[in-house]
């Protein structure tokens, strides 16, 4: 492994122990009658995962020099709104699965209602997260926080990317369809993720729609990735179910392309989403090496 390989790989473990803990300050153990709900909120955000979301906020707020405790707050608030999705994503009445990141999923663990509750919980508690003095000092920036990751996790977004995939199992899906359910279900999130920063940093929209242009591109090869591990990789290295979009009868970026085509075409969303950030010179090398390791990741 070259050196920058391992900067990178420690950059991104020491981010996910710093976002872990902060999770940890902001969803603190109760001993009242709510407790369980707690405790399954913090078996759904605090039990790892790479926190490449959380990874974008920290990284695209370093590049405008933004406090390091604004910007693992809205990185956790991020994290929240994912986990949040997780969740009700594993549940029977969606996805119905049983394992997440090699552990029970929430609903196994404890059961369907007190996930569901779990889930509501962490979504609300990110914009108050967000709309908190404690993550930024001007109300504006607050304002400008909870706007973008309401949009990114709304109907317009996460939640309607999820519908869009719930009715792709009865109805088949061209390429463009393809891309642009996955956009809205992964890819909106991951955008506000690395827009974060730039709203923390009050960055130019020059810098802002660069930061964002990176997050499309990553957002899709995220996904195409993601086809590929459902068809190449096992349960035991994903750390979830895999083979289901098959065996479901799903459409995926693999199905429509082929697993080459459908490499090569992340590799090239890649490689674009590194060029998005020569703007920022060597302080976006971290996030450069963030797009080459989302494609060539095995989890």
């Amino acid at each position: 492994m070259n050196d920058s390989k391992s900067d990178f790989k420690s950059a991104l473990s020491e981010n996910a122990a710093e976002v872990t803990k902060m999770l940890d300050n902001l969803l603190p153990v109760i001993d009242t009658p709510e407790a369980r709900v707690i405790e399954a909120m913090r078996y759904s955000s605090l039990e790892g995962g790479k926190r490449v979301r959380p990874f974008l906020v920290t990284q695209s707020a370093a590049l405008f020099g933004v406090d390091r405790v604004s910007a693992l707050r809205a990185a956790a608030a991020v994290e929240m709104v994912h986990c949040y999705s997780l969740v009700h994503d594993d549940l029977p009445a969606m996805d119905d699965d049983d394992l997440r990141r090699g552990q029970p999923t929430c609903h196994i663990k404890y059961d369907e209602a007190t996930a569901i509750l779990a889930g509501d919980a962490l979504l609300t508690m990110a914009f108050q997260v967000l709309a908190d003095p404690a993550t930024h000092s001007d109300p504006s920036v607050r304002s400008d926080l909870v706007l973008a990751l309401s949009k990114a996790a709304g109907a317009h977004g996460m939640v309607g990317g999820q519908m869009m995939d719930l009715w792709a199992e009865d109805n088949e899906l061209n390429v463009a369809q393809i891309t642009r359910l996955q956009r809205m279900k992964t890819g909106e999130l991951i955008a506000v993720s690395a827009e974060a920063g730039a709203i923390l940093g009050k960055a130019s929209e020059d810098a802002r729609a660069a930061l964002h242009a990176y997050a499309h591109d990553i957002g899709l090869a995220f996904q195409i990735a993601d086809d590929l591990l459902d068809v190449e990789g096992d349960a035991a290295t994903v750390g979830k179910a895999t083979g289901k979009d098959a065996g479901a009868g799903k459409a995926t970026f693999v199905s429509l392309l082929g697993i080459e085509k459908a490499r090569q075409q992340a590799d090239m969303l890649s490689e674009q989403a590194a060029a998005h950030l020569e703007i920022f010179g060597e302080k976006g090398d971290l996030l450069k090496q963030m797009a080459r390791f989302i494609v060539e990741r095995r989890t």
